[in-house]
């Protein structure tokens, strides 16, 4: 089988996430600076070798003040810990509709754990311009205080401010090489 080579097409991605904030709603962001590096068999994404990397200092939530706190050491610490990684480890195929689950181990600030992220293949495609892309929803939740990210503040009535659980929403369009 061929080997064939895929890199993230970042003007048509994007990696973002949902954190509860005071419990009563949720606050988006996104990382704007990243690599997807993916190498298959043909084009049988299960097969796939695959690397993220995402540049820490990138974080955007729509307010200056709060993504500056983002990358203190309250939280990324991003002059330690420039870049979150991401490593594929296994595939499951889960309903044989292109769904599938994908295991792989994450990193925030030097904090390596395996994660589970749902997958939901949207197909391979030609481009007007003649490139071979292939687009992905991913979905997935994971716990910031098991990466090192523990700050918090409580509220005058005693609640919290930001939840343990950070839920991950990317869509990803790759190009072949």
């Amino acid at each position: 089988m061929a080997k064939q080579q895929w890199v993230g097409d970042a003007d048509h991605s994007e990696l973002g996430f949902k954190i509860r904030h005071l419990m009563i709603t949720n606050i988006s962001g996104k990382f704007t600076g990243f690599t997807v590096d993916a190498e298959t068999e043909e084009e049988n994404f299960m097969t796939a070798v695959t690397k993220v990397s995402v540049d820490v200092d990138t974080i955007t939530t729509g307010n200056t003040q709060r993504d500056e706190h983002l990358r203190s050491p309250d939280f990324f610490d991003v002059n330690q810990y420039r870049y979150i990684t991401f490593v594929a480890t296994k595939y499951e195929d889960v309903d044989h509709d292109g769904s599938y689950t994908l295991y792989g181990d994450l990193t925030i600030r030097d904090v390596t754990k395996n994660i589970k992220l749902d997958v939901e293949f949207g197909g391979v495609v030609k481009d007007p311009w003649g490139n071979t892309k292939a687009g992905f929803t991913i979905n997935a939740k994971i716990n910031r205080k098991d990466f090192g990210l523990n700050w918090n503040a409580v509220t005058e009535t005693g609640g919290i401010m930001v939840s343990e659980e950070v839920k991950i929403h990317c869509e990803v369009q790759l190009i072949k090489k």
